[in-house]
């Protein structure tokens, strides 16, 4: 669950937005969200959609904060969904979750953002052949016909080496990629080092890692240190739940074990139709559930010590 710091200034003269040194990715930042993106197509199209990416994001942030309170509440069947459009989309991305799981629409914040910005640039540029906006590691994707994309996962932030990649193409039915585990940006119930997840739109794939991650774990072990999440940061919408800040050694036996929750977790979510795929990394260690033998391929999974989602390559 992302970690936010909701901070409002007048006529928002916090958002910087600008292109990246290699003058081809866009770079929107405005308080907890940082965002790169990237279209490809015609110049002009390139040019139209990195306009509309530009203008609608100057407000992302004041829509979500006047819903903040709303959003940091746990969602529970008969819950009053929120007003705005990102927020809606959030709420929705959980809402599948909440009769059997804590869960606040805060779950699905980075995926559902990166969502509507791609909307708007898909609204004002459809000529595009391809576009990714990637929010601190949740990436919504538009894929053209005959296009494709592949997606590098690492599963240590601080030291971005691929544990594995996997090739999207316009006929399979993922648009959305989100990672979470206790050693991202994310506060986690769970021991994943990271949960990289595919699904249709990018705030289900958000939700879904969220959800994973946290089942991926040992209960009472004592070589897992918790502390409650307020403690870390006094307006997590987590409160005083336990959330992982440090994972000992473990055996074989018990990485295949936590690993195991998480398989049986995501094998569940891909038989309620709520995700296409998922890869879970712990300690070395990789799992991958996928219900298409082609999305997503153990084989192609370069295994190292090494959650964050790479930008899309060409």
């Amino acid at each position: 669950m992302a970690v936010c710091r909701w901070e409002r200034s007048p006529m928002n003269t916090r958002a910087q937005i600008g292109l990246l040194p290699d003058g081809k990715r866009l770079h929107l930042s405005d308080g907890p969200i940082d965002i790169v993106l990237q279209a490809f197509g015609a110049t002009s199209h390139v040019h139209e959609a990195y306009r509309a990416a530009a203008d609608r994001f100057l407000s992302v942030l004041d829509e979500l904060c006047a819903e903040l309170p709303l959003l940091r509440e746990p969602v529970f069947a008969g819950t009053v969904a929120p007003t705005g459009r990102i927020a809606r989309r959030m709420f929705h991305a959980v809402l599948p979750y909440a009769a059997n799981v804590f869960i606040t629409p805060m779950a699905a914040v980075a995926g559902a953002v990166a969502e509507e910005i791609l909307h708007s640039m898909d609204v004002a540029a459809p000529g595009l052949s391809r576009a990714y906006v990637n929010d601190g590691g949740d990436i919504a994707l538009y894929i053209g016909d005959g296009e494709r994309f592949s997606v590098g996962m690492v599963d240590r932030p601080e030291q971005p080496s691929l544990f594995g990649a996997t090739l999207l193409d316009s006929v399979q039915p993922v648009r959305g990629v989100a990672t979470s585990g206790w050693r991202g940006r994310s506060f986690s119930f769970g021991i994943a080092d990271a949960v990289t997840v595919l699904a249709r739109t990018a705030a289900m794939a958000d939700a879904a890692a969220t959800i994973i991650g946290n089942a991926v774990d040992l209960p009472l072990h004592p070589a897992i240190i918790r502390r409650a999440a307020c403690e870390l940061a006094p307006d997590s919408d987590l409160s005083d739940r336990l959330v992982t800040v440090d994972v000992g050694g473990l055996t074989a036996r018990e990485v295949r074990s936590a690993l195991g929750y998480g398989v049986e977790c995501a094998a569940d979510l891909i038989n309620g139709g709520l995700i296409e795929a998922a890869a879970l990394r712990l300690q070395g260690e990789t799992r991958v559930v996928s219900q298409a033998v082609n999305l997503m391929k153990s084989e192609r999974l370069h295994i190292r010590e090494s959650g964050n989602l790479m930008a899309p390559r060409a």
